[in-house]
């Protein structure tokens, strides 16, 4: 006997089946739902569109599309709802609430009856949830991305959020635009819907969805506005019903090897520090785990070679025009395992077998002219962090390399809010900005890894110093900053008892980062330490209680592993 499908898959417990069946079918006749569709397939969509989620402002449109594509292929689509992560509108942080859109999707998913699903999304952290959910959940599926947004123009130049509003305001910040150039930049730099137009977190994630093989070749730099964008759509509503009469599972595409293939990629696009924290995320929930020792090995052997903000000086629609992220596996493609499989039932291999018409070799560079000869991300550990940290060498300054200063300490967030711009701060150029308390059981782990110069150093011109914290930060920023320190202070780890005046040490050559204390003062300073408290109630409490630490993805402790 056939597994049932479409309607009658996974039938509501009332103790009698075919009433279950008999009392669902009338229920979709009430929606206007004939026989005939009934007794289809069905594809769930996915959707994630929200008056608070700017990137996923033409998301009906791409719903449409997909629906277009379902029915033509001879399936039925119903859409539905999930939770929608928009970066910008959430507080404390959005990171907070990937692992509830992981729940929901993943839930969602096992819950009503679908055959296969099509995820779309886009801002940073809803594409991370939704594979995560998508890995667990084990049903056919496809990831549609919403696509980046359009740069904007100010004056002849070229604006694209969220790395040219960070440049910009750090210039208001030294008092070299005033209130009213930086009000009409606001107005320019998000001018039409999609995700950020730069290489940060969306569009590393929307690429790792690509090499992954969980999206169709090709689709992933498809500009928001761009029709193409909705073909890419209406080709993957089809694609999901080619899944359903030939499955090719997450489990089947989500490997050892093509989380091998991603992480690569991810240092060829000088991509965002935050694909390492959601790469290890979505591989935790097929039960494979990410070395410190591979990333770095990957990294060391990979050059850079796309030249975009925040790395180089182009933007995603550059990126899309010039060959995407097609020309830059061919140019992997020594490097890669070609034997890894995507939703279209091609390899790899078969893929990159197929020439490029075109090239433009001033943003996808060739590997005998790269932008920079390693790969964008390392990871450091040390004293400070001995479960290890996050560097954006590709974003970072290469004075400051090889640095040893003094910290200059914040215990947290609104320590830093209070005193970052206090004209009294006893800071100089050559010290270390020191963030505490803002990692995932403290905090979160926000955007507040960027922390900013300090006021009085910024209007002397400094523009670069080395900061770190158990924090993120925006794939979109730049500077030399170590981030993700494990484990976070929270927890004890020995970022919690650095003072103020300790010596810290950085050495990108060793990827090292230590603390120059006497390994017998920091365990005498953390007996006298106390972790902060946590929520009790709600989600923030099962979030702060289960969240596990950077290294491992900050999934939770009860999701991790195949089901």
């Amino acid at each position: 006997m056939s597994e049932p499908h479409g309607f009658d898959r996974g039938l509501t417990d009332y103790g009698d089946r075919d009433f279950a069946r008999f009392l669902r079918r009338s229920f979709a006749r009430s929606m206007g739902v004939s026989r005939e569709m009934l007794s289809k397939p069905v594809v769930g969509i996915a959707m994630s569109p929200s008056d608070f989620n700017n990137c996923h402002r033409y998301m009906p449109e791409l719903v449409s599309a997909v629906s277009r594509g379902v029915l033509a292929a001879g399936a039925f689509p119903r859409a539905f709802p999930t939770i929608s992560l928009g970066e910008v509108f959430l507080q404390p942080t959005s990171m907070i609430y990937r692992n509830l859109m992981a729940m929901d999707v993943e839930e969602m998913i096992l819950a009503q009856p679908m055959d296969a699903v099509v995820l779309i999304g886009g801002c940073d952290k809803t594409v991370p949830a939704q594979l995560m959910g998508a890995a667990s959940a084990n049903l056919p599926t496809i990831q549609v991305v919403t696509g980046p947004m359009s740069t904007g123009r100010y004056r002849g130049q070229r604006l694209g959020a969220c790395t040219d509003c960070r440049g910009y305001w750090s210039k208001h910040r030294a008092d070299e635009i005033d209130a009213g150039e930086i009000s009409q930049i606001e107005g320019r730099l998000s001018v039409t819907a999609g995700t950020c137009p730069v290489m940060g977190t969306a569009s590393t994630m929307a690429c790792i969805a690509e090499v992954l093989g969980m999206s169709l070749p090709g689709t992933a730099a498809i500009p928001a506005v761009h029709s193409d964008r909705l073909v890419a759509a209406e080709e993957s509503g089809r694609e999901a019903v080619r899944l359903i009469r030939n499955p090719i599972l997450p489990a089947q595409i989500i490997t050892e090897h093509s989380v091998d293939n991603a992480l690569r990629l991810v240092m060829a696009l000088g991509g965002s520090t935050n694909a390492v924290i959601h790469l290890a995320a979505i591989a935790g929930r097929r039960n494979i785990k990410i070395s410190s020792a591979r990333l770095n090995e990957i990294s060391d052997s990979t050059p850079v070679l796309v030249d975009l903000k925040p790395v180089g000086e182009g933007y995603m629609e550059d990126f899309h025009a010039a060959g995407g992220v097609g020309a830059v596996l061919r140019e992997l493609r020594h490097l890669l395992h070609l034997g890894t499989v995507g939703v279209d039932g091609s390899t790899l291999g078969e893929r990159l077998s197929a020439p490029l018409d075109w090239i433009n070799r001033q943003v996808i560079r060739s590997m005998d002219d790269p932008v920079s000869p390693v790969g964008g991300l390392v990871s450091i550990a040390g004293s400070l962090a001995p479960h290890g940290a996050i560097l954006k060498r590709a974003a970072a300054t290469p004075a400051l390399f090889e640095h040893e200063g003094r910290a200059v300490v914040f215990d947290g967030l609104e320590d830093l809010a209070a005193r970052i711009d206090d004209p009294a701060l006893d800071v100089t150029p050559d010290d270390v900005l020191v963030l505490k308390n803002a990692g995932p059981r403290a905090a979160g782990m926000p955007e507040a890894g960027y922390l900013p110069i300090p006021a009085k150093l910024a209007k002397a011109g400094v523009k670069d110093m080395l900061r770190i914290s158990d924090a993120r930060m925006s794939g979109t920023a730049y500077g030399t900053i170590v981030l993700h320190v494990a484990p976070e202070a929270a927890v004890g780890g020995p970022l919690a008892v650095v003072r103020n005046g300790d010596r810290i040490r950085l050495s990108v050559a060793n990827k090292s980062i230590d603390l120059m204390v006497n390994p017998e003062e920091v365990v005498r300073r953390l007996t006298y330490w106390t972790p902060p408290p946590l929520p009790r109630r709600g989600y923030q409490a099962l979030y702060r209680r289960s969240v596990q630490q950077a290294p491992d993805g900050c999934d939770f402790d009860f999701l991790v592993g195949a089901p």
